[in-house]
């Protein structure tokens, strides 16, 4: 029998979010229905609700989500009622060209629930990468539950599924930093964070963080952050330059996703050099590079979607590595909220202050 939850909806483009009873469908085949703990407030969210992703308002928005497994479809396998998981916005197919050549990361078909949830008047929500997890259940594809140990707080273990796994996985998983590497991290937000965590756990010698705000700066220096840099008051490639002995960093990872920032990163890097594109940019954003430069500097240019994490693979690691106490997640909760609370957590972000607001049920 459908069940009616309550949940935080984006009504139409800049409009105020509010909460409204949402209709939640029994699973279908390869489908669950999660009851949500807690759900960080992501900067994609915003977006939904700018209208920056796509126009199919209303939104069910949230995705960065962990709870317990309460009902499952037919065919489903993998998860069973009471599980504790992680929600992920990738859930692989298995089956295309990029799965089975064993780099299910890059997998081509991800999947979502089939049947949509709706407002009680039957309209169709659209859910925030697939997932809508600002609501006290939602209805997802069963491969985007990822199971984990439930020994974790939910509020630490939800943030996984967004931006601190694409922060961490810019850094190791498409960046492929080494022990002894330098890395520069461009914008210093909880991806930009994320990815100094990842830098420090993979071994770099040395990590500068760069932000116009010096608030962040310091979060990054106490994330792991070797050497920090204020673009607002300087030129950032010549600070980042002389930080590595006149050549640039092995690896520059872009975490606001502008062409600006993209550009001083691009030159911030060393001769065949990495840069990795973690920033979402904006659908009308241009980029302008002379071909020359690409050609003569080698190296490789990488965008990372999702970190180019498997969710199987890298979720469970990195509990591991919370509870061992060789990284802290929980640092990355600034502070949690109420379902009611959203639309003041969209205009904290702007203040500087905020790594991670989580909504917690």
């Amino acid at each position: 029998m459908p069940q009616h939850v309550q949940g935080v909806i984006a009504p139409g483009r800049n409009e105020p979010v509010r909460v409204e009873t949402i209709v939640i469908p029994d699973p279908g085949p390869g489908e669950a229905v999660v009851k949500i703990q807690a759900c960080g407030v992501c900067h994609t969210d915003l977006h939904y609700k700018q209208g920056a992703i796509n126009d199919e308002f209303p939104f069910l928005l949230g995705h960065e989500a962990a709870g317990i497994v309460e009902s499952v479809g037919e065919g489903v396998t993998d998860v069973t009622p009471g599980d504790f998981v992680i929600l992920n916005w990738r859930a692989v197919c298995g089956t295309c060209r990029a799965c089975e050549r064993g780099r299910p990361w890059y997998c081509f078909d991800t999947h979502n629930a089939r049947q949509r949830m709706t407002l009680l008047d039957g309209t169709e929500l659209s859910p925030a990468l697939g997932i809508g997890a600002f609501a006290e259940k939602t209805l997802v594809a069963s491969g985007q539950c990822t199971k984990v140990d439930p020994a974790v707080a939910p509020e630490v273990a939800g943030l996984l599924g967004c931006g601190v796994m694409a922060g961490i996985g810019a850094a190791i998983n498409t960046g492929n930093v080494g022990r002894g590497d330098t890395v520069a991290v461009i914008g210093c937000g909880g991806v930009g964070d994320a990815a100094v965590v990842g830098s420090r756990l993979a071994g770099a010698a040395k990590i500068i963080a760069v932000d116009i705000d010096d608030r962040k700066l310091e979060t990054a220096r106490a994330m792991g952050a070797t050497h920090t840099v204020n673009s607002r008051s300087t030129d950032p490639v010549e600070a980042i330059r002389e930080l590595t002995g006149g050549f640039g960093a092995d690896v520059v990872i872009e975490a606001v996703g502008r062409p600006e920032t993209y550009q001083q990163a691009f030159y911030a890097r060393d001769l065949a050099g990495t840069v990795v594109l973690v920033g979402v940019p904006t659908p009308e954003m241009k980029l302008e590079l002379p071909l020359l430069d690409v050609f003569g500097r080698g190296g490789a240019l990488k965008s990372s979607w999702y970190g180019d994490c498997l969710p199987s693979r890298d979720f469970p690691m990195l509990i591991d590595l919370h509870q061992q106490g060789r990284i802290d997640l929980a640092a990355f909760v600034t502070e949690t909220i109420a379902l009611g609370d959203v639309e003041k957590a969209f205009a904290r972000m702007h203040e500087g202050d905020v790594l991670r607001s989580v909504v917690v049920l």
